[in-house]
């Protein structure tokens, strides 16, 4: 085996150790004399005493084996201490006990030392127990939820709600609540988070207990522990569903010993002092030099020694390693032994020299070492240092974690030890997305914040909507210069964590390397491949939480992947002109469809992928030149189907991990949030098999080239990046694509997994770390109500002074904490720089979006996440990142809005897309998009034919849709123009708090005249358009009203029953929801009568007095519903149930008075006639709802004054902050003119036979007969029950025509044939 270290390749066979006499005569040996004062100066004796010169025995490479094992023989008390010690009793090896010493469900790792909660409240203990001595252990805290971590007796016993700490004989420390149990509980400690590691200390010989965190005392816990015969004490704990820990009970060196307790497992002494010898020998040839010529020993600093080949140094080497070897494959020494001095390379000289010295070391490991014994040493290598790196203290330099990184990458700068660690171990055994992630400092004074930020500040009022939602607010001097030292406090520490980013960067850059192919593959195609399992098992293993890589690991993952990608990218465009900048990056849309990267069972914009191809198979062929193998999709097809009753070979899969339920259940080994290990399942869903032909050349059978059906691991570089025959990832490319490739196609599976990321969890994460700046705005304003209250307390009423000096004192303190903390998340969740990666990722998305549609029917194939990934993104812009940092300060911003408009505005409603949720989130992005005037001006500039097409589609008829959505969106377009409808919140809920004033519904009116002129338009030409849109608002708003009615008559009844006295919230809301949704549907209607009116009113139009017979029945029915004396509405208004603040009089009677405004006052005398008419003659009318807008118990005689109106009753002159003057005097000259017809209508009436009334609705005369079965109805019931059904009320026959029909004519007629 060869070794490419240093330039230079040494065999290992040249140099095997071998007992043959000629074997150590080898040429090139330095002389006799010199070669003993050299092996005498490397191989000194253990206690560096060096005896006399004459003493001393000659050594020679014949007698050094000799020599080498006296040097290496221990003590016999070294060797002895290794067994059982006086005070503990079980195993030597100390683990956990999951054959018998649990209770619940846990999921246990292959080593037994990590340990999930998978059931309610699951307990474990250890295998070895102590009952003499001073003892210690440490717990490893991966998540920082409800555990209880401490000791217990085997008499103890536990269920699923009584842990470690509840009962006699067990005591626990419990960091999430800051206390400590035994069967009582106190407050203990202080809270731990992830990352950081307990120390349980007992003393059998003084009786007490205590805990340490981070190395720093606790103080004791308990004392007089019981002791005795039988008392023995395990280390056990408790903990609750998906929090993890790790145990070090002595397997590695303690983090943080403690002077006097030992271990409850021993290291490996005799084997520890043997190492520490063999390094000290090691040490001593990489600071000695040989120099042949002068004959002499030269002293040099180690870090600069160079490996030159010369024999001895080789030889002495060997003998070194020949010991050294079999001691690096454990894991005690691997961190006690070989880290130590790698660290402590890196301490030394300059960096260069550093990583020099440490690539030798490396090099002579892979030359003197079996690849087994190396490959073992360097995974414990990486797995001790990712240890390190995860639970070290945040310190305000970040020095400890800058410290390992560099070592990290020191060892992944060599070549042949990355590529191992990154085939073998980075993404299979260690979770090393861990060294991408900086943990936050729950205790903000111990990681230093308090020196690095001394002044804190924190915003009086923060909006995430950007500039135009701010609040102005006049700063004063001090609260001037306080911003500004916060300010200079969050640069400091933001350049801090920066070299920490920049360092992780550094990681992903070599590991995306794609030049280091010499001898074997490049890292970048093993990290392509490792990266997609990654991605897979996130997608795959949502429902199963400890195999999902945490999402602030994923967040902090990706922006140093986005970092890495671009640099490479633009790295390529340097010297490929032809290529493109990552500003301008997509993915192509043939990645998609041509089956050459694995999108696992993630759902496509069409539907499932096996029946894209079915269907699409004609469109693949003809534009993409692909064609599907009938055969080989069937079989793929069939693969899919059979996928979750497949076997996976046993070859193929890691062990699974120990469940301790006494049984190993089937379950994939998790360990994910406890060890640094993760089982990976090899098993992946390969795409289907395709028959792919050069897209530039006419289809030939001759011209076919098979494409191999290759699962992720089979791939190769020229799988991935092509040939001059081959396109790789872009085969298949569609006419509208260029032909010069963007980037290096594994760049662009790089980026297409950087969307996936965002998708997984990222999104999720980066609105959850908000709540920091929503506990800061919380404080905040209970500060300053506090600083209020105390400027108001009388100074005499000193009781009440002392309770809010003491509140102001907390609130104050607090709000130092966070702030401290809100600089971190800013400096490592929400930085300019965060907020630009999140930005171009979005960017990325709308141009794949773009060239995607341009591929027709193709556009079906492009994963779904694309579209949620565009949606999200701008919505994490938008609400997140404020209001440090503004959406509108980024770059192209407004031409961003627009495109991401165009995309809402197209595809909400495009044929191409089935999926239920993914149309539901493109309804509802459009939806809050506009809301807010910014984005509201995007839609409308985009071009004047995607304009109308959406509000076209907006039009349609409701039903099978989404229609609550679609309301929406027309509301929001006329919000701030209907009667009476200018306001933000309702009047009766201002003095209420809402629970986020960021959401869409609370944005100030921003309605938009062209849009609503493009609807009029549409509402005017299309002959079909008014009829079947109103016909479905209508039939909504009956349901709607209907169900709000029904449902408050059972919260009425519920309310008053004694033995129930509270009223299910779901009902409620599903109540408030329907009378939202009937207000919303009146404004729609008001708006469609406003700009349209001829719709309603022109009775040249075949529907036009059928629409308005139905509006007017539905206005009336709403009037005395809400209307009526004491009636059902006002009681429930009355009771002010939470979850019903919405349901008052204003919002419904304001939305019906602007309908009758318009119909009644607002139009021609003609159309304002037929209005007055149609709704005097529907039977429900009634003028006393129309009194009640004004607040008058009965009309008013004609001719008189209106009386001023009842406080105690509703009247919309009550409302002058919200409905204008002008708006008063039309609904006065309503009701008068209202007055007035009704008496004309009374007197001028006769009374109608009920034979001659309609026999569906007994409202109207009949006017109307069906043919051919002549059946007979009034025009109104007729038309309406046409809109929906062709078939006749009565006999079900098919009606083919209607005919007007007059008693009076008819009788005449058939008087005069008689």
């Amino acid at each position: 085996m060869a070794s490419k270290g240093a330039g230079m390749s040494f065999s290992r066979k040249s140099y095997r150790l071998t007992s043959d006499a000629e074997k150590s005569r080898v040429t090139g040996i330095v002389h006799e004399k010199l070669l003993n004062d050299y092996l005498h100066r490397i191989f000194s004796s253990p206690d560096h005493v060096p005896p006399a010169a004459t003493s001393r025995k000659p050594l020679n490479f014949q007698n050094l084996p000799e020599h080498l094992d006296q040097l290496l023989q221990v003590d016999n008390e070294d060797e002895e201490s290794q067994g059982q010690a006086e005070g503990r009793l079980g195993p030597s090896t100390v683990v956990l006990d999951h054959t018998g010493g649990f209770e619940g469900l846990l999921l246990v790792d292959d080593d037994l030392l990590g340990v999930i909660g998978h059931s309610n409240f699951g307990t474990i203990r250890s295998t070895t127990c102590v009952y003499k001595g001073k003892w210690v252990y440490e717990v490893l805290i991966s998540s920082q939820g409800l555990m209880q971590i401490g000791w217990c007796t085997i008499n103890c016993r536990f269920n699923q709600e009584e842990g470690v700490g509840d009962t006699h004989n067990s005591y626990a420390y419990d960091g999430n609540r800051v206390r400590k149990w035994n069967v009582t509980t106190t407050n203990y400690g202080k809270a731990w988070a992830a990352g950081d590691i307990v120390s349980c200390l007992i003393d059998l010989d003084d009786g007490t207990l205590s805990f340490c965190l981070n190395g720093v005392s606790l103080g004791i816990a308990f004392e007089n522990l019981s002791r005795g015969l039988g008392m023995a004490y395990f280390p056990a704990i408790s903990l609750s569903f998906k929090e993890s820990v790790a145990f070090n009970f002595g397997s590695r060196p303690l983090r943080y010993p403690v002077a006097g307790f030992r271990p409850l497992q021993d290291p490996p002494c005799a084997d520890l002092v043997r190492a520490q010898r063999l390094l000290g020998c090691f040490r001593a040839v990489l600071s000695v030099e040989l120099d042949p010529v002068e004959g002499r020993l030269v002293e040099k600093e180690s870090s600069e020694w160079q490996l030159q080949g010369q024999p001895t140094i080789l030889l002495t080497l060997a003998h070194i390693f020949q010991h050294f070897a079999p001691l690096l494959r454990k894991v005690y020494l691997v961190e006690a032994v070989l880290m130590s001095f790698l660290l402590g390379i890196m301490e030394k000289g300059t960096p260069a020299q550093a990583q020099s010295l440490v690539h030798q070391v490396l090099d002579l490991l892979w030359l003197f070492m079996e690849d087994y014994e190396v490959q073992d040493c360097l995974k414990q290598l990486m797995m001790s240092l990712l240890r390190l790196y995860r639970f070290s203290p945040i310190v305000p330099d970040l020095g400890l974690q800058i410290h390992y990184l560099r070592l990290t990458i020191s060892i992944l700068r060599h070549q042949k030890s990355r590529k191992f660690l990154l085939s073998n171990v980075l993404f299979d055994v260690l979770r090393s997305v861990v060294f991408f992630y900086i943990k936050s400092p729950l205790r903000v004074e111990e990681a230093g914040l308090q020196e690095l930020i001394p002044t804190t500040w924190w915003p009086h009022r923060s909006s995430r909507e950007g500039r135009e939602s701010k609040e102005v607010n006049e700063e004063t001097a001090e609260e001037r210069l306080r911003r500004r030292a916060y300010e200079r406090g969050c640069q400091r520490l933001k350049k801090r964590i920066e070299v920490v980013e920049e360092l992780q960067v550094q990681i992903l850059k070599l590991l995306l390397d794609n030049k280091d192919d010499n001898g074997g593959e490049a890292s970048r195609y093993i990290f392509l491949t490792k990266f997609r399992k990654f991605l897979q098992e996130n997608a795959s293993g949502r429902g199963n939480m400890p195999m999902l890589c945490p999402p602030e690991y994923m967040v902090c993952f990706l922006h140093r992947l986005i970092s890495a990608l671009r640099y490479y990218w633009d790295e390529y465009k340097a010297s490929n002109p032809h290529a493109s900048f990552s500003e301008e990056a997509y993915i192509p849309p043939q990645i998609f469809y041509n089956g050459k990267v694995d999108y696992f069972d993630l759902q496509r914009l069409g539907g499932l992928l096996s029946h894209l191809r079915k269907t699409l198979k004609d469109d693949l062929a003809s534009k993409a030149n692909i064609v599907i193998d009938p055969l080989e999709l069937q079989a793929a097809t069939m693969d899919d189907l059979d996928e979750d009753d497949e076997a996976t070979p046993a070859g193929t899969q890691r062990p699974m991990q120990a469940l301790a339920m006494g049984g190993a259940l089937p379950l994939p080994r998790p360990g994910w949030l406890s060890s640094p290990t993760l089982g990976r399942a090899n098993r992946f869903l390969s795409t289907a098999a395709v028959s792919l032909m050069t897209p530039r050349q006419p289809l030939s059978t001759l011209e076919k080239v098979k494409v191999r059906t290759l699962s992720v691991e089979q791939r190769t570089r020229e799988d991935i990046e092509g040939s001059h025959w081959n396109e790789g990832l872009l085969l298949g490319r569609p006419p509208e694509e260029p032909e010069q490739p963007l980037s290096e196609n594994s760049l662009l599976e790089v980026l297409d997994g950087a969307v996936m990321m965002y998708n997984l969890s990222v999104h999720q994460q980066l609105g959850k770390m908000v709540g920091v700046s929503d506990d800061v705005n919380e404080y905040a304003m209970a500060l300053r109500d506090t600083e209020d209250k105390l400027r108001r307390c009388p100074r005499r009423r000193k009781d009440i002074l002392a309770e809010l000096t003491k509140s102001q004192k907390v609130f104050s303190e607090k709000l130092d904490h966070l702030s401290r903390r809100l600089a971190w998340v800013h400096a490592t969740v929400y930085s300019q720089e965060k907020m630009l990666d999140i930005y171009w990722l979005l960017r990325v998305c709308l141009r794949t979006i773009e060239h995607g549609d341009r591929t027709g029917s193709l556009f079906a194939f492009m994963p779904e996440f694309y579209l949620s990934v565009a949606i999200n993104s701008y919505s994490a812009l938008k609400n997140y990142f404020g209001p440090v940092h503004s959406m509108e300060e980024l770059p192209g911003y407004e031409e961003t809005l627009t495109r991401l408009a165009a995309i809402l505005a197209k595809h909400f409603a495009d044929t191409r897309i089935v999926g239920t949720d993914i149309r539901d989130s493109l309804m509802q992005a459009l939806a809050s998009y506009v809301c807010y005037p910014h984005s509201l001006r995007a839609v409308e500039r985009i071009p004047e034919d995607q304009r109308i097409a959406m509000v076209r589609n907006l039009l349609a008829p409701y039903e099978q849709r989404p229609w609550a959505q679609t309301n929406w969106i027309l509301v929001r377009l006329w919000r701030g123009c209907g009667f009476g409808y200018r306001y933000t919140r309702l009047p009766h809920l201002l003095k209420t708090k809402p629970e986020d004033a960021n959401l869409p519904s609370l944005q100030k009116p921003c309605p938009s005249t062209l849009l609503q002129q493009h609807m009029a338009d549409l509402l005017r030409q299309g002959s079909d358009v008014a009829p079947s849109f109103l016909n479905s608002v209508l039939n909504q708003l009956n349901w709607a009203f209907s169900e709000f009615i029904g449902m408050i008559q059972e919260i009425q009844q519920a309310a008053e029953r004694l033995e129930r006295n509270f009223v299910d919230s779901r009902q409620l809301k599903v109540c408030a929801t329907c009378f939202d949704l009937s207000v919303s549907l009146l404004r729609v209607l008001e708006m469609t009568i406003t700009l349209v009116p001829e719709i309603f009113l022109d009775w040249a139009r075949p529907t036009s007095e059928m629409l308005l017979r139905r509006l007017a029945q539905l206005l009336n029915q709403v009037l005395n519903r809400v209307t009526a004396e004491r009636n059902l509405f006002d009681r429930v208004v009355t009771l002010r149930l939470p979850g019903l603040e919405s349901v008052d009089h204003y919002p419904i009677l304001v939305a019906v008075t602007g309908i009758l405004v318009q119909l009644l006052v607002r139009g021609q005398a003609s159309e304002t006639e037929r209005a007055t008419s149609v709704l005097l003659a529907d039977p429900c009318f009634q003028l006393r709802s129309i009194c009640y807008l004004l607040g008058q118990p009965e009309p008013p005689a004609p001719g008189t004054v209106l009386p001023a109106p009842d406080r105690k009753r509703f009247s919309l002159q009550s409302y002058t902050d919200y409905i204008n003057a002008e708006e008063l005097a039309q609904v006065e000259q309503m009701l008068t003119h209202l007055t007035f017809a009704s008496a004309q209508a009374a007197a001028a009436s006769l009374p109608t036979s009920e034979e001659d009334l309609c026999p569906i609705c007994y409202a109207h005369p009949i006017s109307a007969v069906f043919q051919p079965c002549g059946h007979k109805s009034c025009k109104a019931c007729i038309n309406q029950h046409l809109m929906n059904n062709k078939d006749c009320f009565f006999c079900k026959a098919t009606i083919v025509s209607v005919e007007d029909w007059d008693k009076a004519a008819n009788t005449s007629t058939t008087s005069s044939a008689a």
